[in-house]
Protein backbone atom coordinates (compact mmCIF):
# COMPACT_ATOMS: atom_id res chain seq x y z
CA UNK A 1 0.00 0.00 0.00
CA UNK A 2 2.78 2.16 0.64
CA UNK A 3 4.44 1.88 -2.07
CA UNK A 4 1.26 2.84 -4.74
CA UNK A 5 0.73 6.15 -2.30
CA UNK A 6 4.54 6.38 -3.46
CA UNK A 7 3.88 6.38 -7.06
CA UNK A 8 1.03 7.82 -7.26
CA UNK A 9 2.77 11.49 -5.11
CA UNK A 10 5.91 11.34 -7.47
CA UNK A 11 3.44 12.41 -10.39
CA UNK A 12 1.72 14.21 -8.69
CA UNK A 13 4.84 16.58 -6.82
CA UNK A 14 6.22 16.33 -9.76
CA UNK A 15 3.70 18.23 -11.92
CA UNK A 16 3.05 20.65 -9.34
CA UNK A 17 6.46 21.35 -8.79
CA UNK A 18 6.76 22.40 -12.88
CA UNK A 19 3.44 24.30 -12.44
CA UNK A 20 4.74 26.38 -9.67
CA UNK A 21 8.43 27.03 -11.46
CA UNK A 22 5.81 27.60 -14.46
CA UNK A 23 4.24 30.76 -12.25
CA UNK A 24 7.29 31.64 -10.28
CA UNK A 25 9.26 32.04 -13.89
CA UNK A 26 6.34 33.78 -15.29
CA UNK A 27 5.70 36.57 -12.88
CA UNK A 28 9.85 37.29 -12.82
CA UNK A 29 9.79 37.59 -16.43
CA UNK A 30 7.11 39.66 -16.35
CA UNK A 31 8.50 41.64 -13.81
CA UNK A 32 11.92 42.33 -15.01
CA UNK A 33 10.62 43.23 -18.41
CA UNK A 34 7.88 46.36 -17.81
CA UNK A 35 11.08 47.22 -15.56
CA UNK A 36 13.34 48.16 -18.08
CA UNK A 37 10.39 48.19 -21.10
CA UNK A 38 11.32 52.26 -21.96
CA UNK A 39 15.26 51.02 -22.05
CA UNK A 40 14.09 48.16 -24.52
CA UNK A 41 12.53 50.51 -26.53
CA UNK A 42 15.25 52.57 -27.22
CA UNK A 43 17.56 50.20 -27.60
CA UNK A 44 15.64 48.69 -30.41
CA UNK A 45 15.60 52.17 -32.28
CA UNK A 46 19.13 52.94 -31.75
CA UNK A 47 20.29 49.34 -32.78
CA UNK A 48 18.30 49.51 -36.42
CA UNK A 49 19.35 53.15 -36.96
CA UNK A 50 16.03 54.44 -36.54
CA UNK A 51 16.47 57.55 -38.50
CA UNK A 52 14.36 59.14 -36.25
CA UNK A 53 16.45 58.31 -33.12
CA UNK A 54 20.18 57.00 -34.66
CA UNK A 55 21.82 60.43 -33.79
CA UNK A 56 20.85 60.41 -30.17
CA UNK A 57 21.88 58.97 -27.15
CA UNK A 58 19.67 56.75 -24.49
CA UNK A 59 18.79 59.52 -22.36
CA UNK A 60 18.35 62.44 -25.49
CA UNK A 61 16.32 59.43 -26.75
CA UNK A 62 14.24 58.82 -24.27
CA UNK A 63 13.33 62.61 -24.10
CA UNK A 64 13.07 62.63 -27.65
CA UNK A 65 10.76 59.43 -28.03
CA UNK A 66 8.61 61.61 -24.83
CA UNK A 67 8.62 64.84 -26.97
CA UNK A 68 7.88 63.49 -30.64
CA UNK A 69 5.27 60.96 -29.68
CA UNK A 70 4.30 61.14 -25.78
CA UNK A 71 5.04 59.20 -22.52
CA UNK A 72 3.39 55.90 -23.12
CA UNK A 73 5.19 55.52 -26.28
CA UNK A 74 7.69 54.55 -23.92
CA UNK A 75 6.04 51.40 -23.14
CA UNK A 76 5.07 50.56 -27.30
CA UNK A 77 5.36 47.14 -27.83
CA UNK A 78 5.39 46.10 -23.82
CA UNK A 79 1.78 44.24 -24.37
CA UNK A 80 3.51 41.85 -26.91
CA UNK A 81 6.37 41.56 -25.02
CA UNK A 82 3.73 40.16 -22.02
CA UNK A 83 1.95 37.99 -23.76
CA UNK A 84 5.84 36.69 -25.09
CA UNK A 85 7.53 36.70 -21.99
CA UNK A 86 5.44 35.00 -19.78
CA UNK A 87 5.80 32.09 -21.72
CA UNK A 88 9.54 32.63 -22.43
CA UNK A 89 10.25 33.15 -18.93
CA UNK A 90 7.93 30.44 -17.58
CA UNK A 91 9.81 27.74 -19.92
CA UNK A 92 13.08 29.04 -19.55
CA UNK A 93 13.16 29.14 -15.23
CA UNK A 94 11.10 25.77 -15.34
CA UNK A 95 13.26 24.20 -17.86
CA UNK A 96 16.67 25.56 -16.02
CA UNK A 97 14.99 23.66 -12.52
CA UNK A 98 14.89 20.47 -14.64
CA UNK A 99 17.70 20.11 -16.98
CA UNK A 100 19.78 21.13 -13.45
CA UNK A 101 18.30 18.52 -11.22
CA UNK A 102 18.93 16.19 -14.67
CA UNK A 103 22.30 16.94 -15.06
CA UNK A 104 23.54 17.21 -11.24
CA UNK A 105 22.52 13.34 -11.56
CA UNK A 106 25.01 12.79 -14.20
CA UNK A 107 27.75 15.34 -13.58
CA UNK A 108 27.34 15.29 -9.54
CA UNK A 109 27.88 18.37 -7.51
CA UNK A 110 31.48 19.42 -7.49
CA UNK A 111 31.42 21.30 -10.69
CA UNK A 112 29.30 24.23 -11.71
CA UNK A 113 29.08 22.81 -15.65
CA UNK A 114 25.87 21.48 -14.75
CA UNK A 115 24.29 25.06 -13.97
CA UNK A 116 26.21 26.60 -17.31
CA UNK A 117 24.71 23.67 -19.62
CA UNK A 118 21.20 23.72 -17.97
CA UNK A 119 21.39 27.34 -18.60
CA UNK A 120 21.99 27.28 -21.89
CA UNK A 121 19.77 24.13 -22.61
CA UNK A 122 16.72 26.13 -21.02
CA UNK A 123 17.48 29.64 -23.10
CA UNK A 124 17.44 27.12 -26.38
CA UNK A 125 14.21 25.71 -25.11
CA UNK A 126 12.47 28.83 -24.48
CA UNK A 127 13.41 31.04 -27.19
CA UNK A 128 12.46 28.16 -29.60
CA UNK A 129 8.68 28.36 -28.08
CA UNK A 130 8.31 31.48 -28.17
CA UNK A 131 10.64 33.33 -30.66
CA UNK A 132 7.75 34.45 -33.29
CA UNK A 133 6.36 36.52 -30.40
CA UNK A 134 9.88 38.24 -30.37
CA UNK A 135 10.04 39.60 -33.87
CA UNK A 136 6.18 41.14 -33.97
CA UNK A 137 7.53 42.76 -30.30
CA UNK A 138 10.31 44.32 -31.89
CA UNK A 139 8.18 45.36 -35.13
CA UNK A 140 6.01 47.12 -33.08
CA UNK A 141 8.88 49.01 -30.98
CA UNK A 142 10.27 49.63 -33.97
CA UNK A 143 7.27 52.00 -35.21
CA UNK A 144 7.37 55.35 -34.91
CA UNK A 145 3.89 57.37 -34.37
CA UNK A 146 2.55 58.74 -37.50
CA UNK A 147 4.29 56.34 -39.67
CA UNK A 148 2.69 52.93 -38.29
CA UNK A 149 2.58 50.02 -40.24
CA UNK A 150 1.55 47.44 -38.01
CA UNK A 151 -1.88 47.87 -35.75
CA UNK A 152 -1.40 45.11 -33.20
CA UNK A 153 -0.05 41.93 -32.27
CA UNK A 154 -2.53 39.60 -34.73
CA UNK A 155 -2.02 42.25 -37.83
CA UNK A 156 1.54 42.15 -37.51
CA UNK A 157 1.57 38.45 -37.18
CA UNK A 158 -0.49 37.70 -40.33
CA UNK A 159 1.38 40.62 -42.23
CA UNK A 160 4.75 38.85 -41.60
CA UNK A 161 3.57 35.61 -42.53
CA UNK A 162 1.33 36.23 -46.03
CA UNK A 163 3.87 39.37 -47.22
CA UNK A 164 7.32 37.86 -46.36
CA UNK A 165 7.38 33.88 -46.66
CA UNK A 166 5.34 32.47 -43.98
CA UNK A 167 6.98 30.84 -41.00
CA UNK A 168 10.10 30.98 -42.03
CA UNK A 169 9.91 35.28 -41.84
CA UNK A 170 8.83 34.98 -38.50
CA UNK A 171 11.89 33.12 -37.50
CA UNK A 172 13.91 35.53 -39.69
CA UNK A 173 17.13 36.43 -36.96
CA UNK A 174 16.07 32.65 -35.47
CA UNK A 175 20.15 31.32 -35.86
CA UNK A 176 21.92 34.33 -34.50
CA UNK A 177 19.78 34.22 -31.64
CA UNK A 178 20.50 30.57 -30.53
CA UNK A 179 24.08 31.26 -31.15
CA UNK A 180 23.63 34.47 -28.33
CA UNK A 181 21.25 31.98 -26.36
CA UNK A 182 24.05 29.77 -25.28
CA UNK A 183 26.69 31.66 -23.90
CA UNK A 184 23.61 34.32 -22.35
CA UNK A 185 21.78 32.16 -21.04
CA UNK A 186 24.25 29.99 -19.79
CA UNK A 187 26.52 32.96 -18.12
CA UNK A 188 23.40 34.20 -16.47
CA UNK A 189 22.54 30.93 -14.77
CA UNK A 190 25.86 30.01 -14.15
CA UNK A 191 26.92 33.50 -12.54
CA UNK A 192 23.62 33.36 -10.62
CA UNK A 193 24.09 30.39 -8.85
CA UNK A 194 28.06 30.53 -8.58
CA UNK A 195 27.84 34.22 -6.86
CA UNK A 196 24.59 33.01 -4.89
CA UNK A 197 26.71 30.28 -3.58
CA UNK A 198 29.62 32.70 -2.89
CA UNK A 199 27.30 34.65 -0.72
CA UNK A 200 26.02 32.36 1.29
CA UNK A 201 29.59 30.74 2.06
CA UNK A 202 31.26 34.27 2.21
CA UNK A 203 28.69 36.24 3.24
CA UNK A 204 26.06 34.93 5.49
CA UNK A 205 25.83 37.57 7.88
CA UNK A 206 25.27 40.11 5.33
CA UNK A 207 23.67 39.00 1.99
CA UNK A 208 21.79 36.15 3.65
CA UNK A 209 18.87 35.19 6.22
CA UNK A 210 18.69 32.36 7.85
CA UNK A 211 15.66 29.61 6.04
CA UNK A 212 13.09 28.86 9.00
CA UNK A 213 11.72 25.85 6.64
CA UNK A 214 15.10 24.47 6.84
CA UNK A 215 17.25 24.58 10.12
CA UNK A 216 20.77 26.24 8.86
CA UNK A 217 19.27 26.78 5.48
CA UNK A 218 20.72 30.34 3.96
CA UNK A 219 18.37 32.28 1.28
CA UNK A 220 19.73 35.55 0.07
CA UNK A 221 18.54 38.95 1.35
CA UNK A 222 17.05 41.31 -1.48
CA UNK A 223 19.82 43.23 -1.79
CA UNK A 224 21.81 40.09 -2.25
CA UNK A 225 19.24 38.65 -4.94
CA UNK A 226 19.67 41.80 -6.99
CA UNK A 227 23.19 42.23 -6.69
CA UNK A 228 23.89 38.58 -7.95
CA UNK A 229 21.53 38.58 -10.48
CA UNK A 230 22.70 41.95 -11.83
CA UNK A 231 26.10 40.99 -12.02
CA UNK A 232 25.12 37.72 -14.03
CA UNK A 233 23.55 40.17 -16.19
CA UNK A 234 26.21 42.24 -16.65
CA UNK A 235 28.42 39.03 -17.49
CA UNK A 236 26.20 37.80 -19.82
CA UNK A 237 25.13 40.43 -22.15
CA UNK A 238 29.04 40.93 -22.79
CA UNK A 239 30.00 38.25 -24.38
CA UNK A 240 26.29 37.58 -26.21
CA UNK A 241 25.65 41.26 -27.39
CA UNK A 242 26.98 41.29 -31.01
CA UNK A 243 24.56 38.59 -31.95
CA UNK A 244 21.56 40.28 -30.07
CA UNK A 245 22.90 43.21 -33.01
CA UNK A 246 22.58 40.87 -35.46
CA UNK A 247 19.33 39.30 -34.94
CA UNK A 248 17.86 42.80 -34.55
CA UNK A 249 18.83 43.94 -37.53
CA UNK A 250 17.79 40.41 -39.52
CA UNK A 251 14.20 41.41 -37.35
CA UNK A 252 13.50 44.38 -38.77
CA UNK A 253 15.18 44.11 -41.93
CA UNK A 254 11.77 43.99 -44.11
CA UNK A 255 10.58 47.23 -42.67
CA UNK A 256 12.08 49.54 -44.67
CA UNK A 257 13.78 49.24 -48.55
CA UNK A 258 17.36 50.38 -47.07
CA UNK A 259 17.61 47.95 -44.98
CA UNK A 260 16.21 44.96 -46.81
CA UNK A 261 19.77 43.87 -47.51
CA UNK A 262 20.00 42.58 -43.53
CA UNK A 263 17.42 39.94 -44.26
CA UNK A 264 20.05 37.62 -45.61
CA UNK A 265 21.95 35.03 -43.25
CA UNK A 266 23.85 35.37 -40.05
CA UNK A 267 26.79 35.69 -41.12
CA UNK A 268 26.17 37.88 -43.84
CA UNK A 269 24.72 40.38 -41.98
CA UNK A 270 27.39 40.23 -38.95
CA UNK A 271 29.79 40.74 -41.89
CA UNK A 272 27.34 43.18 -43.51
CA UNK A 273 27.77 45.48 -39.86
CA UNK A 274 31.29 45.07 -38.78
CA UNK A 275 31.93 46.40 -42.65
CA UNK A 276 29.98 49.42 -42.31
CA UNK A 277 29.88 50.83 -38.91
CA UNK A 278 33.10 48.54 -36.82
CA UNK A 279 32.93 46.85 -33.64
CA UNK A 280 32.05 49.68 -31.22
CA UNK A 281 29.32 51.46 -33.57
CA UNK A 282 28.43 48.82 -35.08
CA UNK A 283 28.66 44.87 -33.54
CA UNK A 284 28.48 47.06 -29.94
CA UNK A 285 25.91 49.72 -30.96
CA UNK A 286 23.82 50.30 -27.80
CA UNK A 287 26.24 48.38 -25.44
CA UNK A 288 26.44 50.83 -22.98
CA UNK A 289 21.87 51.10 -22.94
CA UNK A 290 22.25 47.42 -22.74
CA UNK A 291 23.71 47.60 -19.45
CA UNK A 292 21.82 49.78 -17.90
CA UNK A 293 18.33 48.18 -19.03
CA UNK A 294 20.25 44.48 -18.58
CA UNK A 295 21.55 44.83 -15.13
CA UNK A 296 18.24 45.93 -13.73
CA UNK A 297 16.53 43.26 -15.96
CA UNK A 298 18.73 40.30 -14.74
CA UNK A 299 18.81 41.79 -11.21
CA UNK A 300 15.18 41.64 -11.26
CA UNK A 301 14.18 39.22 -13.03
CA UNK A 302 15.93 36.62 -10.38
CA UNK A 303 15.48 38.40 -7.71
CA UNK A 304 11.68 37.88 -8.43
CA UNK A 305 11.85 34.33 -8.87
CA UNK A 306 13.85 33.34 -6.11
CA UNK A 307 11.14 35.22 -3.97
CA UNK A 308 8.66 33.61 -5.84
CA UNK A 309 9.95 30.20 -5.56
CA UNK A 310 10.56 31.21 -1.41
CA UNK A 311 6.44 32.18 -1.56
CA UNK A 312 5.46 28.89 -3.34
CA UNK A 313 7.66 26.95 -1.29
CA UNK A 314 9.95 25.71 -3.74
CA UNK A 315 13.18 26.91 -2.01
CA UNK A 316 13.86 26.04 1.41
CA UNK A 317 17.21 27.45 1.73
CA UNK A 318 21.00 25.79 0.99
CA UNK A 319 23.25 24.64 3.61
CA UNK A 320 26.77 25.22 2.90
Amino acid sequence: MSTVAVSVQTPNKNVEFVIKNFIAGGVAGMCSKTTVAPLDRIKILLQAHSHHYKHLGVFSGLKEIIYREHFFALYKGNFAQMVRIFPYAATQFTAFEIYKKSLGKILGNKTHADKFIAGSCAGVTAVTLTYPLDTIRARLAFQVTGEHIYTGIVHTAVSIFKDEGGIRALYRGFIPTLCGMVPYAGFSFYSFEKLKYLCMKYFPTVLCNKCDKNTGGLVLTIPGKLLCGGMAGAVAQSFSYPLDVTRRRMQLAMMNPDTHKYSVGMLSTLKMIYNENGIIKGLYRGMSINYLRAIPMVATSFATYEVMKQLLDLDTGMKI
